[in-house]
């Protein structure tokens, strides 16, 4: 009862606003497979991991597409692959580049953080500094979002693997948030640097199949989007050592019956979600827009949506928590993979369907 009682209350209280705000939308790529990373490069080009384990640099200016070589075996199946990539917080000054990535250790798949440098088309001085223990033969929930926050440290997420228990499990990394230094080392204030049993990479747990992590560098928060089993995606804010509660507490239902994940969705010591999607949107990536292209938006979480196939738009109280969200972008028609913003406060999202698009404010009409 207590279970239909939290999904009634989201219902009344999350229910969606659809949107046709006023913004331009322009194509700058496609044909590209599954678009999931992007990072935009101090001369005006976007470079782009594809799942299906290439990367591309796009010229902002030209459109044209160039093919960077160099990148390592990649054990492509299932949702695996080459996830995320993103500049390191020093780039002006050393060039390194981070990736995550599916990696084979005897026939089975690992999240694994990597970095490189690029000269030309090509990655040199390519360097794994993290093969995580999350190694399954399933092709599911890897994770694989990186974001780094203000002290020189790297967030990376990874999913449980399609194996629940991982996520109460802190002698595995699946279903964590890992926290590391830039070279891959343990910082030595994580919160289970001294736990015994478990790894000390982990700074938050509990998680499902986490593909959205945005750190904010003025607020410094760090902020996640999981997907949930049948409905029940979560928006969380993390915070170190802190247990964010899957399977033991869910707001999803088993896809085969039409019970309750777990215990409910409440329990003691675990975490409740800033917002919940009941049904599911599938959201794979998030950010908080900084920018003053979209004022409206500022402070505003911006998560897309693989299934549902829109920009979701949170607005949240001071006491971060969700109080409203607006359903954005349907007209791209195209499951949203993932989303940056660019310096000008544009947004570049990336679809499925390979395609690279432009997010800008529309002119106004002139009279």
């Amino acid at each position: 009862m207590k279970f239909i009682i939290s999904i009634l209350a989201i219902l009344i209280f999350f229910q969606p606003v659809y949107s046709a705000e006023a913004v331009t939308t322009e194509t700058l790529a496609t044909g590209l497979g599954v678009p999931w990373g992007m990072a935009i490069m101090p001369d005006n080009t976007l470079l782009i991991s594809q799942r299906e384990g290439r990367l591309s640099l796009l010229n902002l200016n030209s459109g044209s597409l160039t093919n960077i070589t160099g990148l390592p075996a990649i054990k492509v199946s299932g949702q695996g692959g080459l996830f995320d990539v993103a500049l390191s917080p020093d780039y002006a000054i050393n060039q390194w580049i981070y990736f995550s990535y599916s990696k084979d250790i005897s026939g089975q798949g690992a999240t694994t953080l990597a970095r490189a440098k690029v000269a030309g088309s090509s990655l040199i001085d390519w360097q794994d500094l993290l093969v995580t223990k999350s190694t399954t033969d399933t092709g599911a929930h890897f994770g694989g979002r990186i974001t780094f926050d203000n002290k020189d440290h790297i967030f990376l997420s990874v999913g449980e693997r399609g194996f629940r228990a991982n996520a109460q499990d802190l002698s595995t990394h699946a279903g964590s948030i890992l926290r590391l230094n830039l070279d891959g080392s343990v910082p030595a204030d994580n919160p289970f640097v001294n736990h015994k049993n478990a790894l000390p990479e982990i700074w938050s747990y509990g998680h499902r199949n986490p593909q959205g992590l945005f750190f904010n560098k003025i607020t410094e928060q760090l902020w996640e989007v999981e997907h949930g089993p049948r409905g029940g995606d979560e928006i969380n804010l993390i915070k170190a050592g802190k247990n964010y509660g899957w399977p033991v507490i869910s707001f999803g239902l088993e896809y085969y019956t039409p019970r309750a994940v777990g215990e409910g969705t409440e329990k003691a010591g675990m975490e409740q979600p800033t917002k919940v999607y009941v049904p599911s949107i599938a959201p794979s990536s998030i950010i908080q827009y900084m920018g003053n292209a979209f004022p409206q938006w500022h402070n505003n979480l911006l998560a897309g949506a693989l299934k549902l196939q829109h920009l979701n738009r949170i607005v949240l109280d001071e006491h971060v928590q969700a109080v409203s969200e607006t359903r954005l972008l349907r007209n791209v028609q195209g499951r949203i993979r993932n989303i940056i913003e660019s310096p000008e406060g544009w947004l570049y999202i990336s679809t499925d369907d390979g395609r690279i698009l432009k997010i800008s404010p529309a002119l106004a009409d002139s009279e």
